[in-house]
Order: structure tokens, then sequence, then C-alpha cells
């Protein structure tokens, strides 16, 4: 009973920036609970091995396809290759994001604060408008955004950065609404700091480590698969009467 609630055996899930890090965990243990999972990010060589790696342990579960995710026509293909070779999308995971600049707003340009919110609010956006009008027709579809805790308070050197991280959540809030009269959920996971490249600026200094989980519950950082639990957890009928919810996952650092 308790693995049903769990088990994706049959849906397609795409996974954008899932070459690596929280992406890549998510796309290993959706393939794991069953499902068939799209890796993209922007690098074929990057989505091939990562897909190499899931298929070695889960034969057939993975495909590559390229996308970046600032691209509307890249996305586009990353959707109507999807349901060519797999069928239909029936979970999107929208974890790519971006953060070109560290340090107080004021020294940001201009380009640098629109790539942060194109990147990781509008793209969002776009490629939630491309599946979600299949999961509504069916009824049935399960949206994640991974998000941060930084949506949810200050910081003086990611600010841009948090501030696309909570309107992800907004984002969220307002399409559960729109699509849950179609029994589509829209959720957002709010992870704290997570071992990957993404966050190695923060972690692989003892001392910037120390200073980032000490003021945390558990007092250390997290790894990828300490967030990929919740995603299928989102994705699945575990998570059936969850929707428009920001799950924060950061070992206690925000309580």
């Amino acid at each position: 009973m308790v693995a049903s609630l769990f088990d994706l055996t049959g849906k397609v899930a795409i996974i954008t920036g899932s070459s690596r890090g929280i992406g890549k965990a998510t796309a290993r243990a959706m393939a794991a609970a069953g499902a068939r999972v799209v890796i993209s990010s922007r690098k074929a060589e990057a989505c091939d091995a990562a897909a190499a790696e899931i298929n070695a342990d889960h034969p057939g579960a993975a495909i590559a396809v390229p996308a970046n995710i600032s691209d509307k026509d890249a996305l586009a293909h990353l959707v109507a290759e999807t349901e060519r070779q797999l069928g239909p999308v029936d979970i999107l995971v929208c974890n790519a994001a971006s953060n070109p600049y560290y340090g107080p707003m004021a020294g940001m340009a201009d380009d640098q604060f629109r790539k942060i919110l194109e990147n990781n609010v509008i793209a969002n956006h776009w490629l939630i408008g491309m599946v979600a009008p299949g999961m509504r027709a069916r009824r049935d579809g399960a949206i994640i955004i991974i998000s941060s805790i930084a949506g949810l308070r200050g910081t003086p050197v990611i600010g841009a950065y948090g501030i696309s991280k909570a309107a992800d959540m907004a984002l969220a809030r307002n399409l559960a609404r729109e699509f849950g009269g179609d029994n589509v959920r829209v959720n957002c996971i709010a992870p704290g700091l997570i071992r990957t490249d993404f966050a190695r600026a923060l972690w692989e200094d003892a001392d910037t480590l120390r200073r980032s989980t000490e003021g945390a519950a558990l007092k250390r950082i997290g790894e990828p698969d300490e967030i990929a639990g919740a995603a299928v957890f989102l994705a699945s009928a575990a998570g059936s009467f969850t929707t428009g919810q920001t799950l924060v996952i950061d070992g206690g650092q925000t309580i």
C-alpha cells in the first residue's frame, strides 16, 4: 500500500537542469519509482551521460533532450520531442536556474538582473504553458518548481536570485488556483544549502560552509537525494491532495 502511493509507473517526466545536482537526483529517483524521464540541460554530452547512468540501473527509463531554458523554441522542441518519443507529459520539474551575480544588488548590471528573472521565472512560465493544456485535458498532472529558501528571506549577496525564487512560489500558487479544477497540481520545493555544483561557492570553503550551516537545526549541508524524495512525493499519488504549496527542505535553517 505504501509503495503504491509513490509509484510512478507509466508516467512521463521532464526534468530541466537534470544532468547534475538536484535535477539529476530527481530524475534518478523518478526512474526508480517507475517513470520514464527526460534529461535536459544545455550541453548534449552531459545529458547523454546522465541518461546513460540512469539507464544502466533502469534500462530504457531515460532519454536525453538538450535545451537551453532561455530559448523558447528550444523548450518547445523539448516538449515536442518528449511527446514524440515517450508520449504525453505527466510530470514537469522546473529545476534549471541561473544566478550570474553574487553581491549587493546595487552592483548588479541590468542584463544580469534580467537574465535571472528570465531564466528562473519566465522560462518556467513558458514551459508550464506548453505542458499544462495536455495535462488539463487529461485531468491529471503534476508540476514542481524548484525554488529556494532565498525566496523566503532577505540576503545581501543573492538578492535578485531570491526575488526570482519568491516569484516562483507565487507562480505556483496562482497556477494551482487556475489548474486545480482540472486536477493538475502545482507546487514548489524550497531547498536550503545543498551540495551541488550550483551552490559550490557556499560549501567548498570550510569557513563559508560553517557560517552557512551553524544556524540550521541539523548543523549540516543537504544532499541532492534529500530533495529528490520530496519531488517523487509531489508527483505521485501520495501528493495528490497537495497543491499551491512550498515545501521547505533546509535542515531547519529557517525555523
